[in-house]
């Protein structure tokens, strides 16, 4: 009976196989066909807790309107915010902008071509900066994720939590080492460092999945996986079990006073941070409750004096955040004011037409249930 082969020995050996696998399964996708750095940079950070689906259309709309860094660093935060709609954790698209305003200041417009460099723009974490340093500049760094963490944690039957920071540093350490011994060893010509990135994501996404059962009978790294030979691909990874999410209750308004619906911009920090979003408070209100809660956001919003209005109950809803939940209670309120024209809403309220916020703002998917009533 052989020597039972360490962690870094069958990383090594993983390199080849994967390599010649991704020669013929690779997954067909438009960011994979022209490795500009611009065009790596966004599908990844759009395609962080996003399905690869949902990012397609995303993708090709965004490089349609702003095709280079310049442009994104020139776009207007809320036209960026319009471009992600749907998206979901905005956070990403503003650090996109932030990002390109320091690539343009420091390095004329063009992503820089250094891990090390990469790692220091906003936004850009380990994982990011290793799929732009490999993909679009040939650099041998790995470009480690949930997919990663779990394929090599199955390979080598690692039996701890594969979330902490000291496997995730265990595992970059393996691959570096193994992207460099691993190459050499491989018979296919196409050997970059990107191309083995890109074929552990997609083994990860396509056969050792992370819901159900993994395709061991199809995957190029049976032969090597200690977790399928032991049986344990069921067991492996093991995760920290999280902790439950808060529950919050909102009541939701969407108020209109003609054509025209009243929208608030959230503080500039926080959940949201600097978004529009329907007027929302604490709380599950009766319809008594909700008129006078109108009332007062009518009130800051410019419509001093009484305001006679009418309350009408819509769909509930119901939004996942990463950290919280919401449960929402919707009410229509109607507005029975001729002259909200008269009122100048100050900046963090603004009146808009169906019209006008279809084309310039980018409502929070926890709105998405309430957008038919506008």
């Amino acid at each position: 009976m052989g020597k039972e082969k360490t962690a870094q020995e069958r990383c090594r050996e993983s390199v080849p196989a994967l390599l010649q696998w991704y020669a013929y399964n690779a997954r067909v996708l438009p960011w994979r066909d022209d490795p500009v750095p611009y065009h790596v940079w966004i599908s990844e950070i759009m395609l962080q807790q996003t399905r690869v689906e949902a990012v397609r259309g995303y993708y090709d709309r965004f490089l349609a309107d702003l095709p280079t860094v310049r442009a994104v660093a020139e776009a207007q935060e809320d036209r960026l915010i319009k471009l992600w709609e749907g998206l979901g954790y905005y956070s990403r698209v503003r650090n996109i902008g932030k990002a390109a305003k320091v690539i343009c200041e420091r390095y004329g417009g063009e992503l820089p071509a250094d891990y090390a460099l990469l790692r220091e723009l906003p936004g850009i974490g380990d994982y990011t900066a290793g799929a732009i340093a490999s993909i679009s500049f040939g650099q041998c760094v790995p470009a480690v994720d949930g997919n990663v963490l779990r394929v090599y944690a199955r390979l080598t039957a690692y039996r701890d939590d594969i979330r902490s920071e000291s496997y995730k540093k265990q595992v970059r350490e393996m691959l570096t080492d193994a992207m460099e011994a691993g190459m050499r060893g491989s018979k296919t010509k196409d050997t970059t460092p990107g191309r083995f990135n890109q074929a552990v994501m997609d083994i990860g996404a396509t056969v050792c999945i992370p819901n159900g059962k993994p395709h061991c009978d199809v995957c190029p790294l049976s032969h090597l996986c200690k977790a399928y030979a032991e049986g344990l691909t069921g067991e492996i990874p093991r995760k920290a079990e999280k902790k439950a999410r808060p529950v919050r209750q909102r009541t939701v308004m969407v108020i209109r006073c003609n054509d025209h619906f009243l929208l608030h911009r959230r503080p500039q920090s926080g959940l949201l941070a600097g978004m529009w979003e329907l007027p929302n408070v604490d709380g599950h209100l009766s319809a008594a409750g909700v008129k006078k809660a109108a009332s007062a956001i009518l009130s800051e919003a410019g419509m001093s004096g009484d305001v006679a209005l009418s309350a009408h109950r819509i769909d509930d809803s119901r939004h996942v955040f990463s950290h919280v939940e919401w449960e929402m209670r919707g009410y229509r309120i109607d507005v029975a004011d001729e002259h909200r024209e008269e009122f100048a809403a100050p900046k963090e309220y603004a009146w808009m037409t169906s019209a006008e916020i279809t084309e310039t703002v980018g409502l929070p998917q926890a709105f998405r249930a309430y957008k038919l009533q506008l």
